[in-house]
């Protein structure tokens, strides 16, 4: 049966298709990914598995299906039917994607964080990646293929605080919690902590943006990534986040909110045409540094 069409689905980053790998195995009709492929945190991947299970002559998995669909011919790589690559494979490994050096060598580039074809958009004269999800206290979360949550600064926290330096990223395997203190920024000896915008365990750091801290001002959508994080129930985590034109909307507020603050004549500056200043509270100290973090980073 056909979902409800507004039912809130994760959509993964540069994803192409979002049929469920049981749709795509010709096992059930219609069935949409919520998940972004992470099909080991899925619970009706799970009960499907056991429904198949059962009685003589089933097939186990989707897997087992896709193989008997392409019996004689080659079959296609997993990561061709879901979208992840573009160009023609075949799968050699049986759909045992645990041993297959194509599937690590995927997820060794994802873990790398380097991305081509990001494409953005303007508000109020700061870039927004499409396809990014944008957490009130001005982080962005990029959904990786399975699931995982890549996230960074967004270009409005950048030019708020165009000198800030990060000062502490989590380690490793260190469990972040949402709305809860993540990291530290520090600029002309102020300091604040920043919320993360997620629950997970963090299972990859940008070590480069604490080498060299330019790169999250020059590059906030991509190489200025600061953490890759497996989440927990994204699904719940993502419903209230900012996204497509909701975030542009978002953004021209946020730009209002920060003219208001500097008073009458400023309200409305993006009509003008003026740009974003690239360093907002070196220019505006009298602002005060409490007051943009709780506008902005903990609103």
């Amino acid at each position: 049966m056909k979902a409800s069409s507004d039912k809130f689905r994760v959509r993964g980053f540069q994803v192409l298709e979002n049929e469920c790998i049981w749709m795509l195995s010709g096992v059930v009709n219609f069935r949409l990914c919520d998940k972004a492929y992470n099909c080991y945190d899925c619970a009706f991947d799970k009960a499907m598995v056991k429904a198949m299970g059962q009685g003589p002559g089933k097939k186990t998995d989707w897997a087992e299906s896709i193989k008997a669909s392409h019996e004689g011919s080659n079959r296609p790589c997993r990561h061709l039917l879901t979208g992840r690559i573009q160009q023609p494979k075949i799968c050699v490994n049986d759909y045992d994607c645990g041993r297959c050096q194509f599937d690590q060598m995927l997820d060794d580039l994802d873990a790398a964080g380097s991305r081509s074809g990001i494409r953005y958009r303007e508000a109020s004269g700061y870039r927004m990646a499409d396809d990014y999800y944008y957490h009130p206290g001005h982080t962005w979360i990029r959904v990786e293929h399975g699931g995982l949550a890549r996230i960074g600064f967004d270009d409005f926290a950048m030019k708020l605080f165009g000198s800030a330096r990060l000062t502490r990223l989590p380690a490793i395997g260190a469990r972040i919690t949402r709305e809860r203190p993540a990291w530290t920024i520090e600029q002309q000896g102020n300091r604040a902590r920043v919320r993360s915008p997620v629950t997970g365990t963090v299972v990859s750091v940008n070590q480069r943006v604490t080498d060299d801290p330019d790169i999250i001002h020059r590059r906030p959508y991509d190489d200025g990534w600061l953490v890759l994080v497996e989440t927990e129930s994204p699904v719940k985590g993502y419903k209230d986040l900012y996204h497509g034109k909701e975030g542009l909307t978002w953004m021209d507020r946020e730009f209002n909110k920060l003219n208001s603050l500097l008073g009458e004549g400023y309200e409305g500056l993006a009509a003008t045409g003026g740009e974003p200043v690239s360093d907002f509270f070196a220019l505006n100290p009298g602002i005060g540094w409490d007051t943009l973090v709780d506008a902005f980073l903990a609103p």
